[in-house]
Parts: structure tokens; C-alpha cells; sequence
């Protein structure tokens, strides 16, 4: 896509004072900084919290909280374009954000085994870094109304194949496209409210609307079957968790999924829509928590 530009409703720069006013860490990778939040008590395994297209790190807050008073630690982080990271230069495709995780490991957590947990997006994320060469294999690793099992891309992502037309899209209509994006992500009023203002926020930075549109353009969000088979070979527990009423990712793909992820474990949420764990925090949380207990006993027998 062509350069980044600023679109309608980005009145905000992101800069240190920006950032001094949030709380959680900065780290300076090869690509940017990005915001992160490592907490937890104890020394138990370390979940990683990878997130989907749109949301900052603030996403799992509840759910955190919950793992925490479980005994167990966290590390949730805004992907580049999102939050309070920072609006970088070039593409947003699948080798940035790839880069992204695995750059953040190393400089906080360089030596410890995680429970990988990934939504929407994330969940690509999450099996791309798993399968990396070389890298070592997660504790575990969960899967949340995972993208990618789509025969074809968003109609969208052919008119942002047109720099032209992706810029006038992105400065004119671009927090509109967005609101309706949020709009389906969420069952009740209430959490669409909640949502809106989650995200709404760092969306008033420069450039966050060009990262979005570009992550739509660059990153393989359908037809990623290669990928699923690749996870589904990981000598490793995984868990799939997924909202009857997905809108986004719909369900009529779980049986996809299973095949070629091969989960231990799936649940179905009947009561949510894309967004499980923001719908859904506590319940996500129990379910993690007691699958994380249950790999935890299998590797002390």
C-alpha cells in the first residue's frame, strides 16, 4: 500500500507523552516499540496473549485478572498499528507481526516455555510463530474464533489493491468501515459500547487506520489450510474455543478447524459472537485456567 497517511478522526500524534498516560512497558524492536503488560504472581508458565486484527492489549484485561488470581502469568502486547504501539513504516503482512511476537519473547521472556493462546488474527500469529524453525514448542497452544479458513478474501482487500483508491477508502471512509467492522464482532449493545470504546481511542493516532487497511491488503487472512496442517503435526496440547454466533470468523468452519488443527479440547460458547474473550472473560479464563492445570499434572506425573 502507499505510504501512510492520516485519515479523517486521527487528531492525536503518538508520541512519549502520548504513551506516559497509559500504563504497561515499551520495548524498541528492529520495527518500532511496542506496548506490552507482563504481570502475574509466582513463577508458573507464562500465558501469551496474542491479539486479533484491530484490538490494543487492554482486550484481555478481565481475563488476565482472572489467570493471575489462578496463580498464573500473563503477557498481553498491541500489535504494530493497534494501541499504544507504534505506526511503522511499509507493510503490515504476516512476517511483521511474526517478527513482532518473536522479538518481544526474546527481550522479555527469552527463556521461558508459554502457553500460546491467539484470536481471530492472532490465532495465525500464534501457529506461524509455533512452526517457525528452530523456535522451541510452546507449552500449549489455544485457538479463539481463529481466522484464516476462508476460500477467499474480503471483497475490500481487492479495491486496497489499488493504491489510488486504498487512500481515498482509508482517509475519507476508513473509521467508518472500522465502526461497521466492530459492529460484528459483539452479540449485545452493551459489549458493542464497550468495544467501541476499547478501540475507539488509539485510533485517533496518525496512521492507525492506513495499518489497519494495510494489515487487510498484506496479511493471508484466507486460505491458510497449510498453516491449520502444519499446527495440527505440533507434538503439543491445543484447545479450540470458538462463539456460536461468529459473524466474523463463523462457525460453519469448526469442523474445518478440527480437522486439520486436531485440537484435545473444543468448546463452543452459545452465547457470543466473535469475541469470546472480551464477551465471555470468565468463562474463557475457567476453561484456560483448568486446561493449563491439566498439562501442568500430566508433565509432574
Amino acid at each position: 500500500m502507499s505510504r501512510a497517511y492520516v485519515a479523517r478522526g486521527e487528531d492525536r500524534i503518538l508520541d512519549e507523552a502520548a504513551r506516559a498516560s497509559t500504563a504497561g512497558s515499551y520495548v524498541t524492536q528492529s520495527d518500532g516499540v511496542t506496548h506490552y503488560r507482563l504481570a502475574g504472581p509466582g513463577t508458573e508458565p507464562l500465558v501469551l496473549l496474542t491479539p486479533g486484527i484491530t484490538i490494543p492489549l487492554g482486550y484481555w484485561d478481565a481475563i488476565a485478572a482472572d489467570l493471575h488470581a489462578g496463580g498464573l502469568r500473563t503477557l498481553a502486547y498491541s500489535a504494530y498499528g493497534r494501541g499504544w504501539s507504534d505506526r511503522v513504516e511499509g507493510r503490515y503482512d504476516q512476517a511483521l507481526f511474526v517478527r513482532q511476537l518473536g522479538e518481544l519473547l526474546d527481550a522479555v521472556a527469552p527463556v521461558e516455555p508459554v502457553h500460546l493462546v491467539g484470536t481471530s488474527m492472532g490465532g495465525l500469529l500464534a501457529i506461524a510463530h509455533a512452526t517457525r524453525p528452530g523456535v522451541p514448542a510452546p507449552l500449549s497452544l489455544t485457538l479463539i474464533g481463529p481466522a484464516g479458513l476462508s476460500a477467499r478474501r474480503p471483497p475490500l482487500t481487492r479495491l486496497l489493491a489499488v493504491d489510488p483508491l486504498a487512500r481515498v477508502l482509508g482517509t475519507h471512509f476508513g473509521h467508518r468501515l472500522l465502526d461497521s467492522h466492530l459492529g460484528h464482532n459483539v452479540r449485545s449493545p452493551q459489549d458493542a459500547e464497550r468495544l467501541r470504546r476499547l478501540v475507539g481511542e488509539p485510533y485517533r493516532f496518525h496512521g492507525s487506520i492506513h495499518a489497519l487497511l494495510s494489515t487487510l491488503r498484506n496479511f493471508p487472512l484466507a486460505a491458510q489450510h497449510d498453516l491449520y496442517r502444519r499446527a495440527g503435526r505440533l507434538p503439543v496440547p491445543k484447545l479450540l474455543l470458538w462463539g456460536r454466533h461468529d459473524r466474523v470468523t463463523p462457525i460453519d468452519q469448526l469442523e474445518s478447524v478440527r480437522e486439520l488443527f486436531q485440537p484435545d479440547d473444543s468448546h463452543l460458547f452459545d452465547h457470543c459472537g466473535h469475541m469470546v474473550p472480551f464477551e465471555d472473560p470468565h468463562g474463557t479464563a475457567r476453561l484456560l485456567a483448568a486446561f493449563f492445570r491439566t498439562i501442568t499434572g500430566e508433565r509432574s506425573a
